[in-house]
């Protein structure tokens, strides 16, 4: 079994990867990400996976021989990049923006082989419509927190899922990693999907 490491604190992506049947060491990037404030959406979400899994691949307590994965998340909205929002007011903002609209959600995925040194970095798309949300609603949501936290404002597998008319792409890819996507990144590094299972 080759062992994955995830460079990323977000519960939703351990979460996926472990319903997949993986079960990824978790060590924590803490990268500045504004060091890319002003790229494009489409460049800003491979270029902060690129920099979170290079920051934890060089470090001495990653398991000989793994591969490192980072990734991050944005959304498109009007050519703007909408990261975490960080306060309720922001997030308000933004809702009030998105409802009945459709947005591109970016999720960039870095996979390092600690063996080798090499990396493979790619980006899924997918295109998520909003419902109409009212303010009542919006402000009960921010209410909950959970927007706070989260690229774009949103989930698609909690509370903000009502939120959401529809998807145009990977589902996987809108809570924050792809799983074929990031199967095509393992098979690039000469590994195996089925070698990663934890099973």
């Amino acid at each position: 079994m080759t062992s994955l490491v995830l460079a990323s604190a977000s519960p939703a992506r351990l979460a996926t990867l472990r319903r997949a049947g993986l079960d990824p060491a978790v060590i924590v990037s803490g990268v500045d990400e504004s060091v890319l404030d002003g790229e494009a959406p489409r460049d800003l979400a491979p270029g902060l996976a690129r920099l979170k899994a290079q920051a934890v691949a060089s470090r001495p307590d990653v398991p000989r021989g793994a591969l490192v994965l980072g990734c991050d998340s944005v959304l498109e909205l009007d050519g703007e990049a909408l990261g975490k929002p960080g306060d309720a007011a922001t997030a308000t903002a933004r809702w009030r923006q998105m409802r009945g609209r459709s947005g591109v959600l970016h999720s960039g995925h870095c996979l390092i082989d600690t063996t080798s040194g090499q990396e493979v970095v790619s980006t899924g798309s997918t295109t998520v419509e909003f419902a109409v949300v009212d303010d009542d609603e919006i402000d009960a949501y921010v209410a909950t927190g959970e927007p706070l936290h989260v690229a774009g404002s949103f989930t698609i597998d909690g509370l903000g899922g009502a939120f959401v008319r529809r998807i145009d792409g990977d589902h996987h890819n809108v809570v924050g990693v792809s799983l074929p996507l990031l199967r095509d990144l393992v098979r690039e590094l000469g590994y195996t999907w089925t070698d990663l299972w934890a099973l």
